[in-house]
């Protein structure tokens, strides 16, 4: 297995991090600041999006985000000056809209978002494709013609990118998926976890696929199995 020493990879500076939140701020003083605070907290403790910069700059291809959530990834790209076509798709309808609410605000003319449940439905795209804190989420079989068709997407220059949790029965991992466990409990996310990839697994799916892997620890100070994937055709 081929793996990078990017856990020191640093989260967001938190001013930074608070300007991004900003846009998803309530109408109102006194509506509900939940996405603000978890959008926050985010950026400014997980290096998940400085870590997607940096596999995506220097490219041009559109992206596709699958499983956007929130589209925080649209707002980090543009903060960074990666001026790409961006299509989030998601299956929760609510975290759409107010990903919509909060890229007009902004201005980000080039992002769109959809409702799609990638369970069901793999939508159509050519270009690069980030799939983030998803894969634990569908079951194994979804999962494999989830990859298999991010990997036909991919055109020349262009990269997956994947964040992952990984099945290695370490501590992180149980806390992993302790916590994804939990979020469902919360309502936070819509689909309890399923099944954790394992590292080898994956880099073998697609190195058979003919890409190029780079295998990077992802998981900054936080207490997660997160590691992030990268993937180009040679």
């Amino acid at each position: 297995m081929t793996v990078l020493a990017g856990s020191a990879m640093r989260p967001l500076p938190g001013e930074r991090a608070r300007s991004i939140a900003a846009a998803f701020l309530p109408a109102h003083p006194l509506g509900n600041r939940w996405d603000y605070f978890y959008s926050r907290s985010k950026l400014g403790s997980d290096p998940l999006y400085p870590g997607v910069s940096e596999a995506l700059r220097g490219t041009s291809a559109p992206l596709l985000d699958m499983g956007c959530g929130l589209g925080l990834l649209a707002h980090t790209l543009h903060a960074d000056g990666i001026t790409l076509p961006y299509r989030g798709v998601d299956s929760d309808a609510s975290k759409i809209g107010r990903a919509r609410r909060a890229a007009t605000r902004r201005e980000l003319t080039d992002a769109t978002f959809e409702i799609v449940d990638l369970a069901q439905v793999l939508p159509a795209h050519r270009g690069s494709v980030a799939i983030l804190d998803v894969l634990q989420f569908i079951p194994p079989d979804a999962q494999s013609r989830l990859l298999d068709a991010a990997i036909a997407m991919l055109v020349p220059g262009a990269r997956l990118v994947i964040r992952t949790g990984l099945d290695d029965g370490s501590g992180r991992a149980r806390i992993t998926r302790a916590v994804d466990v939990f979020s469902r409990v919360l309502g936070w996310m819509n689909a309890t976890p399923r099944h954790y990839p394992q590292a080898e697994a994956l880099q073998a799916r697609l190195r058979g696929a003919g890409l190029q892997v780079e295998m990077t620890a992802l998981y900054g100070n936080t207490p997660f199995n997160n590691w992030r994937v990268v993937a180009s055709r040679r």
